[in-house]
């Protein structure tokens, strides 16, 4: 298909029909209750195999959907095929797959990171039974769950030792908790960042018990102004990554490197939250540099914390690296109980580090979206295209700018391709992708359905084509 071609994609009649206000009360009160549908005939052969409880539970649900249809303004009574649509919402599970055509690779809303088939596979072997999580198959004695993940750690990033706990911020508050709780902890004013959910790394560091002492200004924080601040009582230098966001203009700030001298010349550790956390030196179009956790450590930081599920490309999990003194103190933390990690954890992560460890980064999904070449992704885009074609919808290939996502790189522009579709309510037909078999999540650009093509696989495609094509006649597929 000719790139710049237009689609109209006739919306049909998505707004809600109008209800005469009189006649609202009378419709509500004319719902039948749960008793009186367990005893209707036309229903009784569709719930008679049924359990109960799920027969209820579908019955109330059905119950509700209409009487919120009609506070709407939808006049259209109850009906049999409402509980057919409530059982097949109850069969469905709340979690599931969706196809992510937005163009954020580590898209949190969407759960970030996709892992790699061997971690999949891992997770599923030892998700079906038991395993030696915490058990020494040589001793036959009880072990540590993070013996699978301590020498791949140590491996690839050069530090002593290693933990893993849930996540990043649960790993800079263990950290703070266990090396500086009481004391006073010296941080840049630059860097003193808010993570997703409003989590501030002030009120983190409030809960650990450290006290935040800061430095310098938003836009310029020298050497010496830590010098100036540290103390008998001083506990931590702590540096701060902006991953999720950039400083830029009339700004200076105090290397990690400069830092980690200071700290030894006056017998204070230096502990950096490195954030994304990359394993390896990231390249492609539109990438921005990103230090790697291994530099961070060869540059002498003490401690350095990170995600396990944005640059790293693995399951949820936040990894603390460095001397084994101090990873020592932060694994005997009572705190580390209640951070612990689970098996599935363990077992997707060790996969994953197995991959680098083997080097082939390039097998780890996020590795391999975020490094795509342009032309590559406009080829998809011309086969998405003409799909849609094929189902009578005609879609325009577009160049369009795609994001790494997961607070990383937030400067980093990646160069991609969508299809762009033009249709008379945007929002109403993303909300009808959503509705698909498997949800298809778009985004709206300039009044227009864009459905990026970076994280579409040779299988998305056609249920990215099946769905838009439901969309359009206002079924689902």
């Amino acid at each position: 298909m000719p790139a710049g071609t237009e689609v109209r994609v006739d919306s049909g009649a998505m707004g809600a029909v109008s209800n005469p206000p009189e006649g609202k009360n009378a419709l509500l009160r004319g719902l039948p209750s749960i008793e009186q549908l367990l005893r209707r005939p036309s229903l009784e052969p569709r719930l008679a195999n049924l359990p109960h409880a799920r027969a209820v539970a579908a019955l109330r649900l059905a119950v509700e959907r209409v009487r919120s249809r009609l506070l709407a303004g939808d006049p259209r009574p109850f009906e049999d095929a409402d509980v057919e649509v409530a059982l097949a919402s109850l069969a469905t599970p709340n979690l599931r797959p969706v196809i992510n055509a937005t163009g954020v690779v580590l898209h949190t809303n969407l759960g970030r990171a996709p892992l790699a088939p061997e971690a999949v596979e891992r997770v599923v072997a030892v998700a079906r039974g038991y395993s030696n999580l915490e058990y020494d198959l040589d001793e036959g004695e009880r072990g540590s769950r993070y013996a699978p993940l301590i020498g791949h750690l140590r491996t690839l990033t050069g530090a002593e030792d290693a933990i893993v706990v849930n996540n990043c911020a649960g790993a800079v508050l263990l950290v703070l908790a266990a090396l500086a709780s009481g004391r006073e902890c010296v941080v840049s004013r630059g860097e003193l960042v808010e993570i997703g959910g409003g989590f501030r790394i002030p009120d983190v560091m409030r809960q650990s018990g450290a006290k935040l002492v800061e430095v310098g200004t938003t836009n310029r924080t020298r050497r010496a102004d830590y010098a100036n601040a540290l103390t008998p009582d001083t506990g931590l230098i702590v540096k701060v990554h902006r991953s999720n966001f950039a400083l830029v203009g009339f700004t200076e700030e105090a290397s990690l490197a400069e830092l980690t001298e200071l700290g030894r010349s006056r017998n204070v550790p230096v502990f950096q939250d490195l954030g994304s956390g990359a394993l390896v030196p990231l390249s492609g179009p539109g990438l921005t540099p990103e230090p790697t956790v291994g530099q961070a450590i060869r540059d002498g930081a003490d401690v350095v914390a990170f995600s396990g599920d944005k640059l790293l490309g693995g399951p949820q999990a936040g990894v603390i690296v460095g001397r084994a003194d101090l990873l020592q103190r932060i694994k005997s933390h009572p705190l580390t109980r209640a951070l612990r990690v689970d098996k599935m954890t363990v077992a997707a992560l060790e996969a994953t580090l197995e991959l680098y460890r083997d080097g082939r980064p390039d097998a780890v999904p996020t590795q391999s979206l975020l490094t795509q070449q342009p032309a590559l992704l406009q080829a998809r885009a011309e086969r998405l295209a003409a799909l849609l074609a094929a189902r009578g919808v005609v879609g325009r290939v577009v160049s369009v700018d795609g994001q790494v996502g997961g607070g990383a790189m937030p400067l980093a522009r990646l160069p991609s391709y969508a299809c762009s579709l033009t249709v008379e309510a945007p929002k109403v037909f993303l909300e009808r992708l959503r509705e698909a078999e498997v949800p298809v999540i778009g985004r709206i650009a300039d009044d227009e359905v864009v459905l990026d093509v970076r994280c579409l696989s040779e299988e998305d495609l056609g249920q990215v084509a099946q769905a838009v094509a439901a969309a359009r006649s206002g079924n689902q597929p």
